[in-house]
Order: C-alpha cells, then structure tokens, then sequence
C-alpha cells in the first residue's frame, strides 16, 4: 500500500484513500498560495469599493438624496472608478451605484447627487 503525503507539509496522511492534506490547516495554507495573486486583485478592489461606499454614506440624506461636490468627494478619497452597477434613467440620465447607494453627475459634472435605492 502506498503511503500519501500531505500536499502542503509532506508528513504522512493517515485517514481516508482520497484524502490529500494532513490537517485543515494545511489544506487551507496550499489553497491560499495558489490562489493568492486572483485573491489580491479581488481584495483591492472590494477595498475600493468599500471605501467609496463608506464615502457616499458619510453624506447625511434627506428624502434619501442630497447633493455635493466633485471636490468634497474627492477630497474625502472618493475613486470614480470603482462602482458596482449603473442605472439609466427613461430620460437619459445614468446613476452610478456602490451597492445601494448612488451618485448622478449634475450638469457641468461639478456637483452630484447622492441617492439611496429603497
């Protein structure tokens, strides 16, 4: 009978034939090094959406919406890059969204509009 070695560490596995890793620990360090270089791009960019919703919420609502400027925002660390959907209007006009809370550039792209979707 063949001894099998744990994937991560090397020691010997004891346990059930299709087993490959000695401990959960193990299992779980060989999943995150393979899987480290798409689970950075992933993480940085849900950093980034994160903070720009932490941004968009910092703004009191009143009737869920309010208006700001373009330099509060970017002040604040606001990047207009990183949005998770848009929404267009029947008149044309597109929102940009970070989860539920959006923002629709005014005429002139000066000033916003920050709106909450029920």
């Amino acid at each position: 009978m063949e001894t099998k070695k744990c994937l991560e560490c090397g020691t010997v596995i004891k346990g059930r034939a299709d087993k490959k890793f000695c401990t959960d620990h193990c299992r779980n360090a060989h999943n995150n090094r393979l899987n480290k270089d798409s689970k950075n791009l992933i993480r940085n960019i849900n950093n980034r959406l994160r903070k720009n919703y932490r941004i968009l919420d910092s703004f009191p609502l009143r009737d869920n919406k309010t208006n700001t400027s373009r330099t509060k925002l970017i002040d604040k660390g606001f990047d207009f890059e990183y949005f998770t959907n848009t929404y267009t209007t029947k008149k044309g006009a597109t929102y940009f969204f970070v989860y539920d809370l959006g923002y629709l550039p005014l005429e002139g792209g000066e000033y916003y509009m920050i709106v909450k979707r029920e």
